[in-house]
């Protein structure tokens, strides 16, 4: 799909608390991407399927999600930011970043969340065995994933400047194959 795109859609992925929204949002700033952020897409969207009360979480409804932004994915242009990755359309993913802090860091995160104790558990536990990684991985070709570190801010400003160096070449790259 992406031959048909002048832009590129980024995945941005991760356990809750690794700072995706934050990453996100500074990188659509620096370039002018639209920034899908999945759970704001899902309230606009009503794309619900029920509630966890164990987790304290609404259910997502993923097809309603993959029909309120199919538009905007075929277009390009997109960062699109959730903690799942394996229900997007593979086609419309040009580059897949998973977010990875360490323990002690994002527990604290996730405490000034306010997290219950077993919602913080089992964001501790899916990120020390690399659950959204390793589904990243399973959902996209290897050579597209990539793991950044992201527990300071000296972290976040590196991986700002590598995706927008990303997608710079990628523009770079594929824009005369658009236009042809």
């Amino acid at each position: 799909m992406s031959e048909n795109r002048r832009y590129p859609n980024i995945l941005i992925t991760g356990t809750p608390g690794t700072g995706k929204t934050e990453l996100s949002t500074r990188i659509a700033n620096l370039t002018g991407m639209r920034h899908l952020n999945i759970g704001k897409v899902a309230e606009q969207h009503s794309c619900y399927d029920g509630e966890d009360a164990d987790l304290d979480c609404k259910v997502l409804d993923e097809d309603k999600v993959i029909d309120a932004i199919q538009s905007d994915m075929l277009k390009g242009n997109n960062i699109v930011d959730y903690h799942g990755s394996d229900f997007f359309e593979e086609d419309w993913i040009d580059i897949v970043f998973c977010l990875r802090s360490d323990i002690e860091t994002l527990s604290k995160r996730l405490e000034e969340r306010g997290y219950s104790e077993v919602k913080t558990k089992n964001n501790i536990e899916s990120e020390i065995f690399q659950v959204l990684l390793e589904e990243a991985r399973d959902s996209y070709a290897h050579e597209i994933v990539h793991e950044l570190k992201s527990n300071t801010l000296e972290d976040l400003e590196s991986n700002v400047e590598r995706i927008v160096s990303w997608s710079k070449s990628w523009i770079s790259d594929n824009s005369s194959d658009v236009d042809r």
